[in-house]
């Protein structure tokens, strides 16, 4: 009865209401607000702020929520490290900041060949809610940026660095695609760029201040598959990192203009740091050592090509 309390409390602190969280539970309201108050009873404490609705936790009450999120994890890690001598099984909760998405299933793909019964749960988020969640105990891993910042606390896998290119429409043509180009060469072309909270647009910014351009940004959005729609649809430039070459049709990697000077940006795993690690979160680390994404990735910037202008705006 004591670990359901502690999940229906975590439930009730996530979804802000009694009514949901009740259903997400698959219990009846009174009856998740009957076991609520029972572990109130048995901690001595007031946990839940109570009006006609529901009105947030106590000081208290947000301590209590800190220990239940602690406990439920330490429960999942245990059943995880029982069964792990047999086929190790169950859902990795992987948060990962929207410019890795089209690659997480490199990850993905090398962890199921050795272990087939997992499953995962993927989360497209911000670099700040990877932090936020992992911390709240809600994710196991993050697939995000690595820096001071990110790193302290956190046990860390750098995986690789990403380099910015310049994706351009096929109507700007081939030769006028494949060459290097510069950041203040760009002042003149259409952008769509993802949305101004995220870390990447603010990585494109300051190279854009660097280099005294103000681009001329057509379009903002919070998804790559958006930003490369309306490359090809609506004649937008886009500014991508290298990475998204390994999933970009081969016809296209043409309009691709690597920039100079060049900006890099390092990627990696984070996870909680603990003394023993989970067996899910092992079996993915152990599945990202066997990969080698640098080098697949900066394949496609290596090949030789022709140099040539940087495309100049769409009239």
């Amino acid at each position: 009865m004591f670990i359901r309390q502690l999940n229906y409390l975590v439930t009730l602190a996530k979804e802000q209401h009694f009514a949901r969280a009740a259903e997400l539970c698959n219990v009846t309201q009174p009856a998740l607000s009957s076991a609520i108050r029972s572990l109130e009873n048995e901690l001595g404490l007031v946990i839940v702020r109570r009006g006609r609705r529901f009105l947030g936790l106590t000081e208290e009450g947000e301590r209590v929520l800190g220990w239940a999120r602690q406990t439920i994890a330490a429960l999942d890690h245990m059943k995880q490290d029982v069964s792990a001598s047999n086929l190790l099984s169950g859902t990795v909760r992987i948060g990962v900041i929207p410019t890795t998405m089209p690659v997480v299933s490199m990850l993905i793909a090398t962890c199921r060949t050795a272990h087939p019964m997992l499953s995962f749960a993927v989360r497209s988020l911000s670099s700040d809610a990877i932090l936020r969640q992992l911390d709240d105990y809600e994710l196991d891993i993050g697939f995000t940026y690595l820096d001071d910042r990110t790193q302290a606390g956190f046990e860390v896998l750098s995986l690789y660095r990403e380099r910015y290119v310049l994706v351009s429409p096929s109507t700007a043509g081939k030769s006028a695609c494949s060459g290097a180009g510069r950041w203040d060469a760009l002042g003149d072309l259409p952008f769509g760029l993802l949305d101004s909270s995220m870390q990447n647009r603010q990585v494109i910014n300051a190279a854009f201040r660097r280099a005294g351009v103000q681009p001329k940004v057509v379009l903002e959005a919070d998804s790559l598959l958006t930003l490369m729609s309306n490359v090809q649809h609506v004649g937008l430039h886009t500014v991508l990192p290298h990475s998204v070459l390994s999933v970009m049709d081969t016809t296209r990697r043409d309009a691709v203009t690597p920039l100079e000077p060049e900006l890099t940006r390092e990627i990696g795993l984070i996870a909680r740091e603990v003394a023993s690690r989970p067996p899910l979160v092992a079996a993915v680390w152990k599945a990202a050592k066997n990969l080698d994404m640098q080098a697949s990735f900066d394949a496609f910037l290596d090949a030789p090509r022709e140099r040539a202008e940087v495309p100049t705006a769409v009239s």
